[in-house]
């Protein structure tokens, strides 16, 4: 194995993710951490329609939203979306909104590092597999 080759995923039920986020270096290096780490990115979008189109529009595992979102429309909206059509839902926001344990399977506070991601979504994927997290990173809540 190379030094800086990709990492090989370890096969999960998580795969396909979108990402929700305004901040264009944010969902930048969210999309590459994903990518390197072996997951498939489907989209990086930043609106709410878009999101939903998405969500609509692919199959997903899992879908990485912020709260505040460029079109003045919120992650909320987009939690809903994910919920009725059955696709679990991270916030990765700066404050985790009052509804997120109605809505979401966890929240991961901003700033998060690249680990604490990863880490986040193993502990989600660990979670609907109904075995145990084996780590729960720093700033994330699992419902």
């Amino acid at each position: 194995m190379a030094l800086f080759s990709k990492r090989e995923k370890v096969t999960t039920s998580i795969n396909r993710i979108l990402i929700v986020e305004d901040e264009p270096l944010v969902a930048f290096d969210n999309e590459y951490l994903l990518q390197d780490a072996g997951y498939l990115v489907v989209a990086s979008v930043d609106t709410v329609d878009d999101a939903i189109r998405t969500i609509h529009g692919q199959p997903l595992h899992l879908v990485l939203a912020d709260v505040r979102l460029s079109d003045g429309g919120t992650g909320l909206d987009v939690a809903h979306a994910a919920r009725d059509a059955g696709v679990p839902l991270i916030f990765v926001t700066g404050a985790c909104p009052v509804e997120a344990q109605e809505l979401a399977v966890g929240c991961l506070a901003k700033p998060y590092t690249p680990r604490d991601l990863l880490a986040a979504i193993d502990a989600v994927d660990a979670s609907m597999a109904g075995r145990k997290p084996k780590r729960m990173p720093r700033g994330f809540t699992l419902f």
